[in-house]
């Protein structure tokens, strides 16, 4: 039976659905788009319900249409300054002496017993370590022998409000979410390898409405975290120094725009028609670059600011990846490289087939992210419990079951 997943990107700027078969380990053939200008969300938020909701139905009947499969459940991006993380250990004596899977599903809920506020709502437990008397780095313990075993956690949050509202818009398509996936995880599911995983990297999504960061050391994710802050900002800042209506402004960052003044001939110009004024006006492409520069750099500050927060900062000897809408600007990956001080890379969705001529973009990394989450899931049989269900627990329980066993290396990223 061919293996058919289904993911649905819920951003400032656009709604993607996307419907893809798994040809094999490494490669989806995707079967349907439906690609919809964003309405009704704000930095990640639902603030108009009935305008989100018709923007997401519009979207999946697109990718029913071009599939030909109607589409009932789906993994769903999340975003938003929102969303929030801690980081929690939780710890279990082993009265056989030989450590099973029981045994490390007791450390896990230790570890989830922690005070989550009544409006809060887990979306993430993902594993960052496991130590057996005293020994760190503990890949796989199932088999080991000792006596104490102590999980480290990496717990993520987000308003229950907010992913009620998302909740609501999607299932108002028709649609039940199998799963909320926060956007850098599904990124880095398309654009970091193994090896820069391992060696200690941070992923950057720089979408619309947030800028989405996440941090991997040895292998597992350490850090997450969402600004408020992105490619929409930019276009803002165009409109109001040219004195033009925002579509405008975003066509023109598109065409003409650059985030290096340096890099930029002074003899560049182009022209536009501002508020105002009867006739097109000259524009040297400096100018716009200079208004450019100014906001993206405030935004890898931002950055770096947060990488140095979290304590991470050293570790991360191969750099930082770049994705989303507002990477693909000329001149980014220098800019951010003088900023950061570190090796920075863009990067995009790979090894697609099918209906792929809209995905060949790095706007498009978390929702092919998406499908390899869901993918990802499946073969090691990951069982998460429903929207609904979680929802009635109460905070501090477990929020499904997982065959440890089989899971292994897949259980470093997620538990749900």
């Amino acid at each position: 039976m061919e293996e058919i997943v289904v993911g649905i990107d819920v951003g400032t700027t656009k709604v993607c659905a996307l419907v893809g078969r798994v040809e094999d380990a490494k490669s989806i053939r995707i079967l349907g788009v439906g690609i919809e200008p964003s309405e009704g969300i704000r930095k990640g938020v639902v603030v108009d319900l009935a305008a989100a909701s018709q923007a997401i139905k519009r979207a999946v009947e697109k990718a029913e249409r071009t599939s030909g499969l109607e589409i009932t459940t789906a993994m769903v991006s999340l975003a938003g300054a929102h969303v929030s993380s801690v980081n929690s250990r939780g710890s279990t004596g082993i009265p056989g002496g030989i450590i099973d899977a029981s045994d490390i599903t007791r450390a896990l809920e230790q570890a989830q017993a922690v005070a989550i506020p009544h409006d809060r709502e887990i979306v993430h437990i993902i594993q960052r370590g496991i130590t057996v008397d005293g020994q760190e780095g503990v890949r796989t313990p199932s088999g080991m022998r000792g006596y104490k075993l102590e999980v480290e956690t990496h717990i993520i949050t987000a308003a229950a409000a907010t992913v009620d509202n998302i909740r609501q818009c999607v299932g108002a398509a028709g649609v039940d979410i199998q799963q909320f996936v926060l956007n850098p995880l599904a990124s880095a599911e398309v654009v970091l390898t193994e090896q820069e995983r391992d060696m200690g990297v941070a992923v950057c999504d720089i979408g619309g409405g947030t800028t989405d960061l996440a941090i991997y050391v040895n292998g597992d994710v350490w850090h997450t975290m969402v600004l408020a802050v992105g490619g929409n900002h930019v276009t803002q800042d165009i409109a109001h120094g040219l004195r033009l209506a925002t579509d405008q402004a975003e066509e023109v960052k598109k065409k003409y725009g650059h985030a290096l003044r340096a890099d930029v001939r002074n003899d560049e110009t182009f022209t536009i028609r501002p508020f105002g004024e009867e006739n097109d006006v000259l524009i040297n492409r400096q100018d716009l670059a200079h208004i450019i520069e100014a906001r993206v750099e405030e935004i890898f500050r931002l950055i770096m600011q947060e990488v140095k927060r979290s304590g991470y900062d050293g570790l991360l000897p191969a750099g930082m990846v770049l994705t989303g809408g507002s990477s693909a600007l000329p001149g980014i990956k220098k800019l951010a490289g003088a900023v950061m001080g570190m090796p920075i890379r863009t990067a995009q969705p790979e090894n697609l087939t099918g209906l792929i001529d809209k995905l060949d973009s790095p706007a498009y990394s978390t929702s092919v992210g998406l499908l390899h989450w869901a993918t990802n899931m499946r073969e090691h049989d990951v069982v998460v419990s429903s929207p609904r269900a979680r929802q009635n627990k109460s905070r501090g329980e477990s929020m499904g079951m997982v065959d440890l066993d089989a899971v292994k290396n897949w259980m470093k990223r997620l538990l749900p």
